[in-house]
């Protein structure tokens, strides 16, 4: 999940750069939500794993 956040950004960085600012806002609102949504179970996974023991 965090690789299709950083192409996301990448895609954003690459289109804000050429002048397309509705794609690259989109792609970065995509790519936030990703990485959060990565964070999110990255937290869950080390809670469970601390738990577990």
């Amino acid at each position: 999940m965090l690789y299709y956040a950083l192409v996301f950004l990448v895609v954003a960085l690459i289109a804000g750069v050429l002048g397309f600012g509705g794609i690259a806002g989109a792609s970065a609102s995509i790519a936030q939500v990703l990485f959060f949504i990565f964070l999110v179970l990255f937290v869950v996974s080390l809670v469970m794993r601390v738990a577990r023991r």
